[in-house]
C-alpha cells in the first residue's frame, strides 16, 4: 500500500511514518509525505527516512490543490494529521485553524474524489465532543466543541461524513485522547513543562489543576490509526484512548519528580477561556478491530521526561 502522510513532519505524523518504514504497521510499502513545515513541524523528525527508497517528501500546504494532487497521484491512501493543534494559540487567532483544519481537509477529499482514492482517514481529537463529567463518550455522541480549535475539527470531521454520503467516499475518522511522547513541540504540556523547570521557571497550572484527560503514547496511537486504515469500515468514526486517567496536576507532579524539584515550582494561574473539564473516549470499538494499547505509562512517561531532559540545550 502506497500511502501520502499529510503533516508527516509534525509529532504524531513522523512516529506513524517512522514505524511505517519499520514495517510494524501493516502493509504499507511506500510512504509520501507532503508538510509545510511550519513552526510545529520539523524536516528533521523525518531524517531517518531521507534515504529510504520507499519514502519520499514534498514541502507544501493542504490547502494548496495543486500540490495535493501532485502529492495524491499514485497512492492509495491518504492520512491526514496535518493540523493547527495549539487551543491556546485558537484562542488568540483561529484563522489559521480555520483555514488548515477545516478548508485544508476540504481540498484533499476534493483531491480524492477527483483521483479515485482508495480509502482516507482523518485524525481528529476527544477535544470535539466537549467535557464529561462522568463516564465515556462513544462515537456516537454529539459534538459540542468549546474551543476554536475542537470546533475546526468538529467541522472537518461533519465534512469528511458528507463526502462518504455525497461522494461515497471510502472516508474513516479516529479521535485519539491526550497524546506524550517523544518530539513533540514544546508548547504541549509535558515538554512545555519539562523546558521551563529545566530553565529554572515554575510551571503555571489553569484553575486548580484538575482538568482531567487520558493519556496516550504516541506509539499505541500510530498502532490504532494503522488498524483503523486497514480494518476499519468506511464512514464509521472510531475512538482512540490509552486507558490512563490524569489530571494536570498529576502530570505536572509526576514530572516534578522525575526532575528532583519541589510543588512550590508551581503556579496556579487565572483558568483559560472555555477550558474543558475532563474527557474521555470508550474505545471499545477499535478494540474490536483488534487494538489495545501496549506502551505502560508508568515507564513511558519517566521516558518522555528524559527524551526531552536530554535535550534541554537544543531547545534554549
Amino acid at each position: 500500500m502506497r500511502v501520502l502522510v499529510t503533516g508527516g513532519a509534525g509529532f504524531i505524523g513522523s512516529n506513524f511514518v517512522r514505524m511505517a518504514l519499520s514495517g510494524n504497521l501493516g502493509d504499507i510499502s511506500e510512504v509520501v509525505v507532503l508538510d509545510k513545515l511550519t513552526y510545529a513541524g520539523n524536516i528533521e523528525h523525518l531524517s531517518f527516512a531521507m534515504d529510504n527508497p520507499k519514502f519520499s517528501f514534498i514541502e507544501g500546504d493542504i490547502c494548496d490543490s495543486k500540490i495535493v494532487l501532485e502529492s495524491m497521484a499514485g497512492v492509495d491512501a491518504v492520512l491526514n494529521f496535518a493540523a493547527e493543534s495549539h487551543v491556546d494559540r485558537s484562542i488568540k487567532d483561529s484563522s489559521a485553524f480555520i483555514k488548515s483544519n477545516i478548508l485544508g481537509v476540504q481540498v484533499l477529499l476534493d483531491a480524492c474524489v477527483n483521483l479515485k482514492v482508495k480509502r482516507f482517514l482523518q485524525v481528529s481529537t476527544d477535544e470535539v465532543y466537549g467535557s464529561i463529567e462522568f463516564g465515556s463518550w462513544t462515537e456516537s455522541e454529539p459534538l459540542l466543541p468549546n474551543s476554536p480549535y475542537a470546533a475546526s475539527k468538529a467541522a472537518a470531521d461533519l465534512i469528511v461524513r458528507s463526502y462518504v454520503n455525497t461522494h461515497n467516499l471510502d472516508a474513516v475518522i479516529t479521535r485519539c485522547s491526550n497524546n506524550y511522547g517523544p518530539q513533540q513541540y514544546p508548547e504541549k504540556l509535558i515538554p512545555r513543562f519539562v523546558f521551563a523547570l529545566l530553565s529554572g521557571e515554575k510551571v503555571p497550572i489553569y484553575g486548580d489543576g484538575l482538568n482531567s484527560r487520558d493519556w496516550l503514547h504516541v506509539e499505541d496511537h500510530c498502532q490504532g490509526i494503522s488498524i483503523v486504515l486497514m480494518k476499519g469500515l468506511k464512514g464509521e468514526i472510531y475512538n482512540i484512548g490509552g486507558g490512563r486517567e490524569l489530571t494536570n496536576l498529576e502530570i505536572t507532579k509526576i514530572i516534578l519528580t522525575s526532575l528532583n524539584l519541589p510543588k512550590s515550582r508551581i503556579e496556579y494561574v487565572t483558568d483559560r477561556l472555555g477550558h474543558d473539564r475532563r474527557y474521555s473516549v470508550n474505545w471499545k470499538k477499535v478494540e474490536g478491530l483488534g487494538y489495545s494499547p501496549k506502551m505502560a505509562f508508568d515507564t513511558e512517561i519517566l521516558r518522555t521526561i528524559d527524551w526531552y531532559r536530554n535535550r534541554f540545550q537544543t531547545y534554549i
